[in-house]
């Protein structure tokens, strides 16, 4: 119905029924239902929830679907390590990834009959050849005609699946030509990539305008931690809530990518790894990305600037830090005396 308006011209409100929802205790039918969101909406009680153009649903549907093509992917190369398992094949075990060009010669000869452990790790490639004597060990299992039926099934499913990922990649990068210049800027963030970016576009949209600030972008993602007391006490764990899973999908990913460089971002993550877990560091982070997505869309001219990873350190009071080590040492006992080095 929403889009059959917007279709005709109509400038139409997808409203969230929590905001209508009718007071307890009234008789209810459809036309005092009608009678009530007329009264809210006159008095402005009402306020419209975020829904893309069409050309930004468009380009979210393949987004989307490519999503779930991937995680369809991963699920049917776990079922392949499983197999393998099944078999006493413990291939996963040395190659730290079973389906590159090694791995994947080598299950193409257990499929077509080929089972002798010392033929298979002869077919190591590059640094893999270090390890022939371990990957004799490792193919020495049970594999059996039934194993070959069911791994081969599989590969041909997962060979499948990322043609198909493929395509959809290409079919994004045309989708997102017309402002192929944000996408740029946005891939300037860390651990984001081209296609995260387009994923990120599909999921925001381009006007930040429905976004007054970046932190309503963050609470309409959920990625800011939900206060809740009573009688002024703090309940709950803090937890974010529930919100578009495959922004947040993306956001994750990007921040653990980022958790592992020597950048402000990466130093961010691993100062709140370190105190509060690595879970929270990943929202957390995530949350920074988001907020700089918000400005680098809110704002044509921006660009994002590498901090470093020592800023938080440059940005600390040096005479603080010289209070808080000397109180310190003289809580274990020491007389402290401060000379400047030359």
């Amino acid at each position: 119905m929403f889009y059959l308006l917007e279709a005709h011209g109509f400038e139409t409100w997808l409203v969230n029924a929590r905001d209508v929802k009718h007071l307890p205790g009234r008789p209810k039918t459809d036309k005092l239902d009608a009678v009530w969101l007329a009264k809210v909406a006159e008095r402005q009680m009402l306020r419209p929830s975020f829904v893309p153009p069409p050309e930004i649903r468009r380009l979210r549907d393949v987004a989307r679907y490519r999503c779930d093509l991937v995680e369809v992917r991963t699920a049917e190369k776990q079922r392949v390590e499983k197999l393998l398992e099944d078999a006493q094949i413990k291939l996963s075990v040395v190659a730290l990834d079973i389906f590159g060009v090694s791995g994947r010669d080598m299950m193409a000869h257990l499929i077509a009959g080929r089972r002798d452990p010392k033929m298979l790790a002869q077919l190591a490639r590059g640094r893999m050849r270090s390890k022939i004597s371990t990957l004799e060990e490792a193919f020495t299992g049970f594999f059996t005609d039934h194993h070959a039926l069911l791994l081969g099934k599989m590969l041909a499913r997962i060979d499948a699946l990322s043609t198909d990922i493929t395509e959809l990649e290409a079919t994004l990068e045309e989708m997102v030509a017309p402002f192929a210049e944000t996408i740029t800027r946005l891939d300037e963030i860390l651990g984001l990539g081209p296609v995260g970016a387009a994923v990120v576009v599909s999921e925001v949209g381009l006007d930040m305008s429905r976004f007054p600030t970046a932190g309503h972008l963050a609470s309409w993602a959920k990625f800011t931690p939900q206060t809740k007391q009573s009688a002024g006490k703090t309940t709950g764990r803090g937890s974010t809530g529930h919100g578009n899973r495959y922004l947040a999908k993306v956001l994750g990913e990007a921040a653990v990518c980022a958790g592992r460089t020597n950048t402000f971002l990466g130093e961010r993550y691993r100062r709140i790894a370190r105190r509060r877990g690595k879970k929270k560091a990943i929202v957390a982070v995530g949350r920074s990305i988001l907020v700089i997505i918000w400005h680098l869309l809110a704002d044509p001219e921006a660009g994002y600037i590498e901090l470093g990873p020592d800023f938080h350190d440059r940005r600390t009071d040096p005479e603080r830090k010289k209070r808080a080590h000397i109180a310190q040492l003289e809580a274990l006992g020491y007389t402290v005396t401060i000379t400047p080095a030359a």
